[in-house]
């Protein structure tokens, strides 16, 4: 099978797409034919050697967490799911014609493969630093570099939750951000003061890692309403840094339901093909996305 592939870490240039041995589903899992794979900004961070310290990896090494497809093999013990299922889920070298995933969830009606894709780790984490930030209904939620993915999740999750957000993005996004529901504004030079005239903070969240956790801290007036998802350095400031996955099977649970009752929808702004990969994390690691990348195989 195909499948992209590096053997050391580096920039864009150390992906490479292989013929590789075929994957099989084990006790817990199942196997995908690969239709999409989503592209997470922690993609090109494990690339780059960025976890090295703390999540060893054994080369050749393949890419990618999230995907959509169709279900080809089940694991022993699996119930619940059947060859020829269309599902979306989270497992590993995803960037590929087959995959195995940990954890899955049918396709709700009308989702496409694009769509599907990107949202197991966005949704996760979204639901994850919301639980952790705190942030309750009627209160509100600043949003620092909301127009991605994980940002238009967290938008539109928290609106339904009754928490009123304000969202940062580049000027092109800022309708964007409205049509999810959000006070929108630009980042950039005074942007603090435009966020204190939209109204208190009570929680913020750093998606975008562009050093405004001092403000984010000042804004909210206490480290432990801010999370940071993006800024290795968030700690140095007293604020926390998640990047512990949470329950990626209620995630996509929690995720299907929303779509299905039209409570989420996060757009694809751009597919790539399968050997084009490293266009995608270049892209990925430039930033200004809106709504999600994904790879098509």
């Amino acid at each position: 099978m195909k499948k992209v592939s590096f053997a050391e870490f580096g920039g864009p240039d150390v992906l490479h797409l292989i013929d590789a041995e075929e994957p099989h589903a084990g006790p817990g899992q199942i196997r995908l034919t690969v239709r999409v794979a989503g592209v997470n900004p922690v993609d090109w961070r494990v690339r780059e050697g960025q976890f090295r310290e703390t999540q060893p990896i054994e080369w050749p090494a393949g890419v990618g967490l999230d995907a959509s497809g169709v279900v080809d093999e089940v694991g022993e013990g699996v119930e619940g799911v059947e060859v020829g299922d269309h599902v979306f889920g989270r497992g590993s070298s995803t960037y590929a014609e087959y995959a195995v995933l940990s954890a899955w969830a049918r396709m709700p009606e009308g989702l496409t493969f694009e769509e599907a894709a990107g949202y197991p780790s966005v949704v996760e984490t979204a639901l994850r630093i919301l639980r952790e930030v705190g942030v309750r209904p009627g209160q509100t939620l600043l949003v620092s570099g909301a127009a991605g993915g994980v940002g238009s999740a967290v938008l539109q999750i928290a609106r339904e939750r009754g928490i009123t957000v304000i969202g940062t993005a580049g000027a092109a996004n800022q309708d964007y951000l409205r049509g999810l529901g959000a006070l929108a504004t630009t980042y950039g030079e005074g942007w603090t003061e435009r966020v204190r005239q939209l109204g208190p903070v009570d929680a913020a969240l750093d998606l975008a890692g562009s050093g405004v956790i001092r403000e984010l801290v000042e804004l909210t007036g206490d480290p432990r309403k801010v999370i940071s998802i993006a800024d290795l350095d968030a700690p140095k400031h007293g604020v926390r840094f998640s990047g512990v996955t949470g329950s990626v099977p209620e995630a996509l649970a929690e995720a299907a339901a929303l779509i299905s009752r039209g409570k989420l929808h996060i757009p694809v702004e751009k597919t790539y093909p399968l050997a084009e990969a490293a266009a995608a994390h270049i892209d990925s690691q430039a930033g200004h996305t809106r709504g999600r990348r994904v790879v098509v195989v």
